[in-house]
């Protein structure tokens, strides 16, 4: 199947269910192939119900057959969340939920690159540059940065939004990060190894502007070089 379909398809395993009789077996097939249980034991009683009756009272076979062909359509998008390739095309909020209940959120403070491309579907250019930030000490707080700082489209980010997480480490936030550029006096940044001619200029754009986004915002608005404070990170 294409990825970029992939949950507009139908397994192939869905068409057994028409069968009489033995129509469970794909029911069977489904619970197998995804280790959910629950299937396995709905496909295997349908099965045996069937084939137990099917001499007896034709009519309930019939009904189950009927039941047969419902559930297995009912379970179908589960089992394509459930059976979906890495880096599979996130199509609507309602499937990035499915996928979440399923596989579980991301941490998009934590997570790693193979995170962000094989479970968010992001590209390798998003996960480079989320990687990139919060080497330099971002964190990202709300679905907003990811559009504002990164630059992912914001129709993007809401279809796998459900999918997202951010943790907060507020130690990390003013004790160990770079945003203390931020809030520091120059007093403050000449205690953290910042010369006094850099301390000034980084207080003085900070006030001119407004807070800096990252370390790499910081050196294109002053122009120092992030070594001179890649410490606080």
């Amino acid at each position: 199947m294409s990825q970029n379909n992939w949950f507009d398809k139908n397994p192939p395993w869905l068409w057994w269910s028409f069968l009489p009789i033995f129509g469970g077996i794909s029911i069977v097939y489904a619970g197998w192939k995804t280790k959910t249980n629950s299937w396995l034991y709905i496909g295997s009683g349908l099965t045996f119900s069937s084939i137990i009756l099917s001499s007896a009272i034709p009519t309930l076979v019939n009904l189950i057959w009927i039941s047969q062909v419902i559930i297995a359509f009912k379970i179908k998008e589960n089992y394509l969340i459930k059976t979906a390739p890495k880096g599979v095309l996130i199509t609507s909020t309602r499937i990035a939920q499915l996928m979440a209940e399923s596989r579980g959120k991301v941490d998009i403070n934590t997570c790693s690159k193979d995170d962000i491309i094989y479970q968010l579907g992001l590209s390798i250019i998003y996960a480079n540059d989320i990687d990139c930030l919060r080497h330099e000490g971002y964190i990202f707080t709300d679905i907003d940065e990811l559009s504002e700082v990164v630059g992912i489209p914001e129709n993007i980010l809401k279809r796998i939004e459900p999918l997202i997480v951010f943790s907060y480490n507020i130690n990390k936030e003013f004790d160990t990060s770079w945003r203390r550029l931020n809030s520091f006096s120059v007093e403050e940044l000449m205690t953290l190894n910042i010369d006094e001619k850099n301390a000034l200029k980084i207080v003085i754009e900070r006030q001119k502007k407004g807070k800096y986004q990252s370390l790499l915002d910081v050196r294109k608005r002053t122009g120092i070089p992030i070594n001179i404070y890649r410490h606080l990170v």
